[in-house]
């Protein structure tokens, strides 16, 4: 039997459900734990995008689409493809709901006439789409009505059903950077250790950088350098917790000295290693060092 006829098939999972019920924010949530999304698909092209998807990525890859009721008739072959499991996946179809009043706040705010709407009023377009999505709804292996849930209470919905360990935990990047040549444009949290002593000013220390052993012992060693680490790391954790529950998985901190050489590169390989002992998933750069 071939690797390929062995490899374990990724999940299918299919986002729809009422206009403004929060079908982008779903989607874009799976996107963000690994799905590769396909928005607006006609039912009747599922079959192909697994096909692709399985020859370009390999059958572990999961696939989430979102079907709108713009696919109109195409719902019976969505509802067909499913029921006989045409795509060889196992299949999650979710269902997006929300009250009649919310429904139209949303879409009042978004300014945008519903799809179903005509020359009628906009109550009549969700009417009208209620009726067309109800066996499919019927058929729904989860249904979630956003009517009292926020963008971040409807990612977390998201997050508790479809991550894995793996992709719900927070990477966090400690990069080192030089103020000589501009704080990190992408950081989140920046420390500046330039309160203390240079090694630079240590002739014996000068040409080596924070990596090396005779540097490290000396930046990390200061008690100034302890009592930052035993204050900021704590800080890191509550940020971190805080990111998860608003669905940010992303943390970048910076850590600066004057050139990016010795404190600074110091700093952030231990810092790093705090982290990594408490079980956080760490990348560690030097932005800066080389540039002297």
């Amino acid at each position: 039997m071939s690797s390929e006829e062995t490899s374990p098939s990724g999940e299918l999972v299919v986002v729809t459900g009422m206009t403004g019920a929060g079908r982008s924010t779903a989607a874009k949530e799976l996107e963000d734990l690994g799905y590769f999304v396909v928005d607006n698909l006609p039912p009747s092209l599922l079959p192909d995008v697994v096909r692709l998807v399985d020859r370009d990525r390999g059958p572990g890859q999961p696939i989430a689409v979102v079907v709108d009721v713009r696919s109109g008739s195409f719902f019976e072959e969505l509802r067909a493809n499913l029921a006989h499991k045409l795509t060889g996946r196992q299949s999650t179809l979710v269902f997006l709901e929300a009250d009649d009043s919310t429904l139209v706040r949303r879409q009042d705010a978004a300014r945008r006439p519903h799809p179903l709407q005509g020359d009628g009023r906009l109550l009549d377009g969700l009417q009208a789409e209620r009726e067309v999505l109800r066996r499919l709804r019927g058929q729904a292996d989860i249904i979630i009505d956003t009517s009292n849930l926020n963008v971040h209470q409807l990612t977390a919905r998201m997050s508790e059903r479809f991550g894995t360990p793996q992709r719900l935990s927070l990477k966090v990047t400690v990069v080192s950077f030089g103020f000589k040549y501009g704080i990190p444009v992408d950081s989140d949290f920046m420390a500046d250790m330039r309160f203390l002593p240079n090694p630079y000013w240590v002739p014996e220390l000068r040409d080596f950088t924070g990596r090396d052993a005779a540097v490290a012992d000396y930046v990390v060693q200061l008690p100034d350098a302890q009592a930052f680490l035993d204050a900021y790391v704590p800080v890191l954790q509550t940020i971190s917790a805080g990111y998860l529950r608003e669905g940010k998985r992303y943390l970048t901190v910076a850590i600066g000295c004057t050139g990016g050489k010795h404190r600074s590169v110091a700093m952030t390989e231990t810092l790093s290693d705090r982290l990594r002992g408490l079980g956080y998933d760490v990348i560690t750069t030097h932005r800066d060092l080389g540039r002297e």
